[in-house]
């Protein structure tokens, strides 16, 4: 991604990010139950990515919330999105790989989403079963990444918001 300049998200992003969100996702999109494991917590620092183009115009971004799953800690990934003039260049992919190996590089385990298998497993990611978002969540849509071999095997329950 050699026309885009990658770097963590800071705080002067965060509007401009949040509008990138606004133009590529429905209107609602914080009405979903996703929203609610992120309501008053920070993104992870350090895991939540900007792409700016040549201009230094936003270009996508990434972000990555904490969360429990059960008694275990995962990475919630979302949202990304891809400003419609950058779409289909694989900026979004290029986001996805470098913040799920920053997060394997801080130490994190396992990345889960709600998203579509088809586009998502060409990165790893696949259905969780006895993983519990909160509803409506279609449960065919919650998606997990190992970061480490097995670290999903036998984890259940509910994902929760993140308290430490």
């Amino acid at each position: 991604m050699q026309q885009f300049g990658i770097r963590p998200e800071e705080p002067d992003d965060w509007w401009e990010v949040e509008a990138l969100y606004d133009l590529c996702f429905a209107p609602g999109r914080e009405a979903l139950s996703s929203y609610r494991l992120r309501d008053d917590v920070p993104p992870v620092a350090g895991l939540s990515l900007v792409a700016r183009d040549g201009q230094g115009i936003l270009a996508g971004a990434i972000r990555f919330w904490p969360v429990h799953v059960g008694d275990h800690d995962a990475l919630l990934l979302g949202p990304v999105a891809v400003h419609p003039t950058h779409q289909g260049e694989g900026l979004g992919g290029y986001l996805i790989h470098a913040g799920v190996d920053a997060g394997r590089t801080r130490g994190w385990q396992r990345v889960m989403l709600v998203g579509d298998e088809p586009y998502y497993k060409r990165f790893g990611f696949a259905r969780l079963s006895g993983v519990e978002m909160p509803p409506p969540t279609n449960p065919d849509r919650v998606l997990g990444l190992e970061l480490r071999p097995g670290v999903w095997s036998g984890v259940q329950g509910a994902v929760t918001r993140w308290s430490r």
